[in-house]
């Protein structure tokens, strides 16, 4: 059964996205709108993430590819129906232009409209295109926009429980990730019967502000991604569900470097995180559990997050592993993901190569690293948990 009720139980079944074509479609021109800091060197990032995978392979992980089910997913008529017009329903096309790619998307075969989807389409590459707004698009232009960010599966989806809560994702450059994950979790038979605890046209929430911090217990982080209402939506629907009796809702910085909570805090252990000293005192939460009436919500002052987490988890104390006491090496480690480590089982943890300091602490600490290289994955923001979303965890 899919399904996960912690951060650290045993890493049995894991979504990935490999780097393909679509990162090549990133310039200096158009970084900044698709939402990478750099202009990766492709080849070196497949490299990389065939590492990632081994790696979780070689700990007894499978390992699933976005893109294989979502090609398996689009042989099926009912879901090239759903997705086509989708892809087309923003604006800037026009009438003209909509039609004419909605043709041409339904004459691709599921591998060419699959790869279409994620690396997106050019003007140039539209051989049937005309109108005005073609006419008036540079050569260079996409009909349809590459996904470069796909490469972080986390955001997109995130199980809790049996369920699954495809996300609302908050920027316009990863709105069409949603749909693609919605698709795959409706129509492939690997999931036939899953229940959706969340949808993309809802308010804004993504995976990587959700921790599910003990079984019961998930912190939620609101900032740049996640809105304030998202986290309202998100703890009505798993407490009234029986999937949480508490969540923590946790304000953070709304700025790039602290874009989602697992990007300062991440779980490596039943009761210990690696934190972002900055912020590992600081951090606050309100804690929010079922109110009287079905479909209300309690809401208790807000008090520090480590010792609310700690009540809500029913342990003595979270104990904190620091990314380092100098502050300039936690801010650059920081930077490079050293907080988003990916749990594979208790005191077992999978990290970019580059932290060196945050590696020693966690090692220093009981825990056993797992270094991948992350030079040119890193080049999106995101780290080891970034880059994947786990459907299926062991219970604790």
């Amino acid at each position: 059964m899919n399904g996960a009720d912690s951060e650290v139980g045993r890493l049995r079944t894991v979504m990935l996205h490999r780097p393909g074509p679509e990162l090549k479609r990133l310039t200096p021109r158009n970084s900044d709108k698709l939402l990478f800091d750099g202009i990766p060197w492709v080849g070196r990032a497949q490299e990389e993430h065939d590492a990632f995978a081994q790696a979780l392979r070689d700990h007894d992980v499978e390992v699933l590819y976005l893109t294989e089910l979502l090609q398996d997913t689009l042989e099926y008529e009912a879901a090239r129906e759903e997705i086509i017009p989708s892809v087309l329903a923003e604006r800037q096309l026009g009438d003209r232009l909509a039609e004419l790619t909605r043709r041409h998307l339904a004459d691709l075969d599921p591998e060419v409209l699959t790869q279409t989807l994620v690396a997106g389409l050019a003007r140039e590459e539209l051989k049937t295109g005309r109108g005005l707004v073609y006419d008036l698009m540079d050569r260079h232009d996409f009909v349809i926009d590459p996904l470069p960010n796909l490469l972080f599966t986390r955001d997109s989806s995130v199980w809790i429980g049996d369920q699954v809560a495809v996300t609302s994702l908050a920027m316009p450059a990863r709105t069409r990730e949603s749909s693609l994950t919605r698709l795959i979790y409706t129509h492939h038979p690997r999931f036939a019967g899953v229940r959706h605890l969340y949808e993309p046209w809802l308010e804004h929430v993504e995976g990587g502000d959700v921790l599910l911090m003990a079984p019961g217990v998930i912190a939620v982080g609101t900032g740049e991604r996640t809105t304030p209402a998202g986290v309202e939506r998100l703890c009505r629907r798993v407490i009234w569900a029986g999937l949480a009796h508490t969540v923590l809702a946790v304000p953070i910085a709304q700025q790039r470097a602290t874009m989602h909570l697992d990007t300062i805090c991440t779980m490596v252990d039943v009761d210990t995180v690696v934190m972002y000293p900055p912020v590992a005192y600081s951090l606050q939460a309100y804690t929010v559990t079922a109110g009287d009436e079905e479909g209300e919500l309690r809401i208790a002052p807000r008090r520090p997050f480590l010792s609310a987490a700690a009540q809500a988890m029913g342990v003595e104390r979270v104990k904190v592993i620091d990314t380092g006491l100098d502050p300039v090496t936690a801010e650059r480690e920081q930077w490079d993901d050293g907080n988003n480590t990916l749990a594979l089982a208790p005191r077992v943890a999978v990290a970019y190569e580059r932290n060196v300091e945050t590696n020693a602490r966690l090692e220093a600490a009981g825990v056993k690293v797992i270094r991948i290289a992350g030079s040119e994955l890193g080049s999106g923001r995101g780290g080891p948990r970034c880059m994947s979303c786990p459907i299926r965890r062991d219970g604790l």
